[in-house]
């Protein structure tokens, strides 16, 4: 590998002075007794501790968070602030759960409302997905979930709304959106704006791979992660054993508690059709269609000789934020296998007798080029484009340019890859698709 090139993963991936200079002094006080306990009775402890709750719901199960636990303490090398952060971020899961307990108990008409119709982005990751979603978000028809709300899509105060109020079921009508959503008093956008600069002082090079706003949607994989059923820690660390079991381990019981977080959500800000998009649904187009009912999937694609790397680099980034034990090749190795596998699952279920409708394909250039004829393809599901939304779909790039917080460098010789590397793995997926990469 060239010098330039390893000066190009250090500057996306090296982690800030001040950071590893307190993972070094931190680390330094554990025969003190000062390394963090990561074991589920302490975290869900911590989690009734801090709601006052004490109810996880009939469908929880241990085995999920037992497992990841396991993996996570043998296998995952995590450094203090990564240990520290991994802690927060598995009791606020659990938080969120009990909460959304609570809500549900106390306002049972909101698991008795059908979930609006979906439209679904299921591209693989770094294929415009984030660029599509949050360009359909303009529309008011839409409803998506902000990053604020990802982060905690239950209210924090129990009694800030009154959730008697906010019925949009009746008489099959759609109300617009209620008045005072979020309450001026609702913490979570100051919580979502705290947790955004803590990832920009961590991780600088960050937002150059993949910008995050508070107010803009965000993958859903998070209605998923509350079931600790998700390959979100596979993308944090290297967590090899939980990775395999989660691989072979039926996802239902995480699908259909997301439908019912997704139902409280639109129960508390009507809309009429549900914008979604995480990778991750690749693997599962027949649990969403299970759980979630009617759904069309929109299905961006971009030669995986860029869309892998760019991926990758994107994961070693985050693992920094974790370990400082990061093997770029290991990454490698781990999700270029993992795409290939993802792929594979997704065609399976689209070449089923019947399913090819439910797919329309956008391609990453062409979504990069001019928006509005890709944006027109998916809208022929819903009547056409409007004069309207094309101006409000220019409007939203002019104030959000690609590339605005600079560019992102990568190379598949930045991972010890080469385009067959990628084609032992994907074969199928290319076949299928073979004229769009000569394009």
């Amino acid at each position: 590998m060239t010098v330039a090139r390893i000066a190009n993963i250090q500057s996306f991936s090296q982690s800030p002075v001040w950071f590893r200079a307190i993972n070094a002094v931190w680390k330094g006080t554990y025969p003190f007794g000062t390394k963090i306990r990561l074991d589920k009775d302490t975290l869900i402890s911590s989690a009734r501790k801090i709601t006052g709750l004490t109810d996880l719901g009939n469908d929880f199960m241990d085995e999920p968070l037992d497992r990841l636990l396991r993996s996570i303490n043998e296998e995952a090398g995590l450094h203090p602030i990564g240990r520290f952060i991994t802690r927060e971020r598995f009791v606020s899961l659990l938080s969120i759960r009990l909460r959304a307990e609570y809500y549900f108990k106390k306002q049972p008409e909101i698991l008795a409302q059908p979930l609006y119709p979906l439209w679904i982005i299921v591209g693989l990751q770094r294929t415009g997905t984030t660029k599509l979603q949050r360009l359909l978000a303009v529309d008011a028809d839409h409803r998506v979930i902000p990053s604020w709300e990802v982060i905690n899509p239950m209210p924090l105060d129990l009694g800030l709304y009154d959730l008697s109020q906010r019925n949009n079921t009746s008489g099959g009508e759609v109300p617009g959106i209620p008045e005072g959503y979020p309450h001026k008093r609702d913490k979570r956008i100051s919580v979502g704006n705290t947790s955004v600069k803590a990832l920009k002082l961590m991780s600088p090079g960050f937002f150059m791979i993949h910008p995050i706003d508070v107010m803009q949607p965000e993958e859903d994989i998070l209605m998923l992660d509350v079931s600790f059923l998700s390959t979100t820690p596979e993308a944090m660390m290297h967590v090899p054993s939980y990775s395999s079991w989660l691989e072979n381990t039926d996802q239902s019981p995480a699908y259909a508690y997301a439908a019912k977080l997704l139902k409280f959500l639109q129960w508390m800000k009507p809309a009429k059709r549900w914008i979604l998009k995480t990778p991750h649904h690749l693997e599962f187009p027949d649990l969403i269609e299970k759980n979630f009912g009617d759904v069309h999937f929109i299905w961006p694609h971009r030669s995986l000789y860029e869309s892998v790397p760019s991926f990758l680099s994107m994961v070693t980034c985050n693992r920094r934020i974790f370990s400082d034990r990061v093997d770029e090749r290991q990454v490698a190795a781990h999700w270029v296998r993992k795409t290939g596998y993802m792929l594979d699952r997704a065609l399976d279920y689209r070449i089923k007798e019947g399913n090819e409708k439910k797919f329309t394909d956008i391609f990453y250039k062409d979504l990069i080029a001019d928006s509005v004829p890709a944006l027109s393809l998916i809208y022929q599901q819903n009547g056409g484009l409007t004069p309207g939304l094309i101006e409000k779909f220019r409007e939203h790039e002019r104030e959000h340019p690609h590339r605005k917080h600079g560019e992102h460098h990568y190379s598949l010789e930045d991972f010890g890859l080469t385009r067959a590397d990628i084609d032992q793995h994907t074969s199928n997926y290319q076949e299928v698709f073979k004229k769009y990469y000569e394009r």
